[in-house]
């Protein structure tokens, strides 16, 4: 008697293990076509290009093409050329931003000097009390290059 229970026990179990391996296999593929869909049909966000963020990303992008690089630096001046005003004596935090942006475009393997020295100048004559750090920006960017 105990082995007729022991055959039954393994029967129903081997039922339940063939329902659950069709599950598996045939019931995820249904799910991951309707996640496909719903994926589909909803729009991406939209990234905004003017942001001071995503145009140093495109600076520090050593991929970048020359025209590229000369489009985002027209966007930093036109978008972003004004920098806060000073801290008494001390630069105000976001400068690091521009800071960051000085020094990648001069290390940049697809850069110019004379991308480099338009955006230098642009960016001092926009920013006249920046000029001390602009240029110290400038010489560690340029001395670092390779």
């Amino acid at each position: 008697m105990e082995v007729e229970i022991l055959i039954q026990s393994a029967m129903g179990l081997v039922v339940i293990l063939a329902i659950l391996i069709y599950f598996f296999f045939f019931a995820g593929k249904k799910s991951k076509k309707e996640t496909k869909k719903v994926i589909k049909k909803t729009n991406p966000k939209k990234v905004d290009t003017t942001t001071l963020q995503h145009l140093r990303s495109i600076v520090k992008n050593r991929e970048t093409s020359t025209q590229d690089l000369q489009k985002a630096l027209n966007n930093i001046i036109k978008y972003h050329g004004t920098i806060h005003p000073k801290l008494g004596t001390r630069t105000h935090p976001d400068f690091e931003l521009y800071k960051d942006i000085i020094v990648a475009l001069c290390k940049h393997p697809n850069t110019s000097k004379d991308l480099i020295i338009k955006f230098d100048k642009e960016l001092e004559a926009r920013n006249p009390n920046y000029s001390v750090e602009i240029n110290k920006a400038l010489s560690q960017g340029l001395n670092s290059r390779v």
